[in-house]
């Protein structure tokens, strides 16, 4: 368990990347402050001469030898090590292993093998693989699919110490697997071939799509190819699968089986590739899933009050999910590595994703992972992202005395350089404009000009990057502002003391009846919805940052807006995670054009460590919790 710690603890200072308090450390872990230290002090012995872990006085943060040592994690004779050891074990011998056998080659004890024959079992639950036992002897029985569906979990349990690379593969399948070397080279004329063929690749995906490539070359070198033959889905599947099968001989000197190339080939169509705009056009989506995302679409607009429902943003979006169902038919998941940051940097396109999930999951009979879900949050943020633009454009004023053609010159450098961010509704050529009668939300100005707060930046005539920098700050500060002076009128609008709670215990179902029970006594919601906010948070976890849990159940039927909010300290466990503050919402169909708002910019008070630290600290009753709360808001 110590070990495990310092892995985790060294993984949360490299998602960070910034200094981490021991304080904070030590509330992430469940440890004390005095834990911390040795932790460090005994990753910072696993890469002699090397900066593990940075020490200072703002705590801790990690260093340049950070990857190394995670490397070093996974390479030692730790009990994932020995348990990843004796489950390729189980999957290499057709006749078993033996108990003695293994304890020896091991240096551990019978009793030791037993206790990890017993965590085989757990890793073995809903797997479709069994153990059978026959005195001393260890045989492990099930599908060559359900084995290598096995395989690729330890090698994503050895990427959660860092990234997918040939190494990896290599520890996860054995000493004794393909030439790791080969696996570059293959990667590269796969994907020119596929080029070729006119595909786009998800890049997200492809490093998942290249393990199950390098499991199938080694286990058909091993004489274990899969059992049956998948049946041939198209011209453009016969296509992909010759590929794959050429390449595969050519780089590993395997020949695959009709089963194993078709199998590649499905995985890369359904999680790798998206065909060019011609093939696209001429897909064929099945018209089940397509009415499905049609009305999950429609249906999610007019909860969330968001610009969805554009036909061809239903069609990408159903082409996906057609790939999904036959995922979700293999219980064959994509791995996304950005789920974690899009749920903490848009919670409310998360949340948007997990209701169309929830949706299409009972249309469709299917229950998504988060990895999933991710990827749908991904489709609505690309939409949203097109409306999103126009709306955070900032105008701006240009203050330039005319001259020749300067003034022009000026306005078409800042379109050009600050065209995203801003746009330029005036050009101002006098040297004394009303400055009183400029109304837009920047001034740009070449000359002085009395103080105007924020909104005036002073710029040379021959825009410099130093003049963009300054404009693109300004524009920010005054982005933030708005969004926290909305949040802040919202806030103290739907905040309530008789639904607030300074001491928080319990597990995660606990808390939310508690938080709930609060809501109900005052008759904003009833028992169904506390139900259902369990329900949701049984789809994925509501930790959407380190700090704050923001249960809530999929529609908006409270009577009226109100949160519930409890202070953890210390903090809970949540998930995966750990919090200090729950705010279980419940919002009203009244309220649906402010819960944008509120969610959102909520999480962004709660996702800074000084502020959460500040509130929770100083939080003792509801009246302490709102000065502070506001007192962060307004910075």
């Amino acid at each position: 368990m110590t070990r495990a710690r310092q892995d985790r603890l060294l993984g949360l200072l490299v998602r960070d990347g910034d200094w981490v308090t021991a304080a904070r450390l030590a509330d992430l872990l469940a440890v004390t402050p005095r834990s911390v230290r040795s932790y460090v002090t005994a990753l910072n012995a696993r890469v002699p001469g090397g900066a593990v872990v940075e020490s200072g006085p703002l705590g801790y943060r990690a260093g340049q030898a950070a990857a190394a040592a995670l490397q070093v994690a996974a390479d030692a004779a730790t009990p994932r090590h020995r348990l990843h050891t004796l489950v390729r074990a189980l999957l290499d011998a057709d006749d078993g292993v033996d108990v003695h056998e293994v304890a020896d080659r091991l240096h551990v004890s019978d009793a030791t093998v037993e206790a990890d024959l017993g965590r085989v079992r757990t890793l073995l639950a809903g797997a479709d693989l069994t153990l059978a036992r026959s005195g001393p002897r260890v045989r492990l029985h099930g599908a060559e699919s359900a084995q290598r569906r096995l395989l690729s979990r330890l090698v994503h349990e050895e990427m959660d110490a860092g990234a997918f690379d040939a190494h990896t593969l290599r520890r996860a399948l054995g000493e004794d697997s393909l030439g790791a070397h080969a696996l570059g080279p293959f990667e590269s004329a796969l994907r020119a071939g596929l080029s070729e063929r006119g595909y786009y690749i998800n890049e997200l995906g492809i490093s998942d799509v290249l393990m199950h490539i390098g499991i199938a070359a080694d286990r058909v070198a091993h004489g274990r190819a899969l059992e049956v033959a998948a049946g041939s889905a198209g011209e453009s599947t016969d296509d992909v699968a010759e590929l794959v099968g050429t390449l595969v001989e050519q780089h590993f000197g395997v020949r695959l089986g009709v089963g194993d190339r078709q199998h590649l080939a499905m995985l890369l169509l359904t999680r790798v590739l998206t065909p060019g705009p011609a093939a696209a056009s001429a897909a064929e989506v099945d018209p089940e899933v397509l009415d499905a995302v049609r009305d999950t679409i429609t249906a999610a607009a007019e909860e969330f009050l968001v610009d969805l429902v554009h036909e061809d943003f239903i069609r990408r979006l159903a082409m996906h999910v057609q790939n999904l169902r036959r995922r979700a038919a293999e219980q064959a998941w994509s791995r996304n590595p950005l789920a974690r940051s899009l749920k903490s940097t848009y919670p409310m396109i998360f949340d948007v994703a997990v209701s169309i999930a929830s949706s299409l999951g009972e249309r469709l009979g299917m229950t998504l992972p988060d990895d999933e879900i991710a990827y749908i949050a991904m489709h609505v943020g690309g939409r949203l992202e097109r409306s999103r633009r126009a709306e955070q454009l900032l105008t701006a004023t240009i203050v330039c005395p005319g001259y020749y053609e300067m003034h022009e010159l000026l306005r078409s450098s800042v379109d050009r350089s600050l065209g995203q961010a801003i746009e330029v509704v005036d050009l101002q050529t006098r040297l004394d404009p009303d400055w009183d009668a400029i109304g837009t939300d920047l001034i740009l100005s070449t000359v002085d000009a009395p103080p105007a707060g924020e909104r005036l930046v002073r710029i040379q005539p021959f825009l410099t990057d130093a003049d963009v920098e300054r404009v693109q700050a300004a524009a920010s500060r005054i982005r933030r502002a708005r969004r926290l002076a909305r949040l802040r009128r919202e806030l103290e609008r739907y905040f309530d003391a008789a639904a607030f709670t300074p001491r928080l215990r319990g597990s995660v179902d606990e808390v939310i009846r508690r938080l709930g029970g609060m809501l109900v006594a005052q008759g904003v919601i009833d028992d169904d919805y506390v139900a259902r906010t369990i329900e949701r948070e049984r789809l994925s976890s509501t930790a959407f940052t380190d700090a704050l849990a923001v249960p809530h159940a999929i529609g908006m039927t409270a009577t009226r807006t109100v949160i519930a909010v409890g202070i953890a300290d210390p903090s809970i466990a949540w998930g995966d995670a750990r919090v200090q503050v729950v705010a279980m919402v419940a919002f009203s169909q009244a309220d649906r054009e402010a819960f944008q708002t509120v969610f959102e910019q909520l999480v962004e008070v709660f996702s800074e460590h000084d502020s959460v630290a500040r509130i929770v600290r100083r939080a003792t009753d509801f009246s302490s919790f709102l000065d502070e709360l506001v007192a962060v808001i307004d910075g």
